[in-house]
């Protein structure tokens, strides 16, 4: 019997863990996440503690950030996938553990790498920085995990779009001080309560073009074309205003929902008064 128990469970583990179409994407978010952080590595770490002090490379930096864009492709279809296919049982760990490679460590190890290589930065105080991010992002998947929000909506700045806005900072150039409060203040819409839409139907699509267009932008910094720098700051200043206007509207909701159902309230009251 003990035998028969043993085969019957040899059976049934490969179809356990067989991966799915979605399955397939997750890996193909966590191959983008590492891959990202590797160009960050070789085209602008080792060549700045080699002797050249030019800065980041462009073309090592738009690479490494198209790369963490396409993670979020394969993150945005994924689930689109396994909503209308199936996944397979570790599906939301897979998705999870992909997450914290694209959009935690990659962006938090560019930060990173930004502090080594700035000339106006600091570098232990941009791997201060570099550590809320990684946490903010490990804080947030856990929260995801655990706690149920209602359809159709995040709890929090979402990790991909948290991890393109962290990007988007470095690439302003901004005075060191700004950039690091405006990373830990995007580390900070992460971990909050801030209700964010998912990106479904339209929504959706228009996310799907904005990375699209985003990756034009960095192609076009990367190889110096007329008004690519311009055009570069232009997207990454359209990313932080997204960043921050998104929470203002959802505060702003928030704040009328309450009025009125405190309205509401006054008025069943009143009408109980004889």
């Amino acid at each position: 019997m003990p035998e028969a128990d043993d085969a019957d469970d040899e059976e049934e583990m490969p179809l356990s863990l067989r991966l799915s179409i979605a399955d397939t994407l997750t890996l193909g978010n966590a191959t983008c996440g590492f891959m990202a952080v590797y160009f960050t590595t070789t085209g602008i770490l080792i060549p700045h503690l080699s002797g050249d002090d030019s800065g980041m490379a462009r073309n090592s930096a738009a690479t490494a950030v198209i790369l963490m864009l396409c993670a979020a492709v394969f993150d945005l279809f994924d689930g689109l996938v396994a909503r209308k296919l199936r996944s397979s049982p570790m599906g939301a760990e897979l998705d999870n553990l992909s997450d914290l490679i694209s959009f935690g460590l990659a962006p938090a190890y560019f930060v990173l790498v930004y502090g080594m290589v700035a000339r106006d930065a600091h570098e232990r105080v941009a791997a201060v920085g570099a550590i809320v991010v990684l946490l903010a992002v490990v804080l947030r998947l856990a929260r995801f995990s655990c706690v149920t929000v209602k359809d159709g909506t995040f709890q929090g700045m979402p990790s991909p779009f948290g991890a393109l806005t962290v990007v988007s900072i470095v690439l302003l150039e901004l005075p060191f001080e700004a950039t690091l409060l405006a990373i830990l203040g995007t580390a900070w819409l992460m971990v909050s309560r801030v209700e964010y839409p998912k990106p479904r139907g339209r929504l959706a699509v228009a996310m799907l073009s904005w990375i699209v267009l985003s990756m034009g932008l960095l192609a076009a910094w990367a190889f110096d074309a007329p008004g690519g720098q311009l055009l570069l700051q232009t997207g990454c200043a359209l990313q932080l205003v997204m960043g921050a206007v998104i929470p203002l509207f959802a505060t702003a909701r928030r704040v009328n929902t309450f009025r009125d159902n405190r309205r509401e309230s006054r008025e069943a009251r009143a009408a109980q008064i004889p």
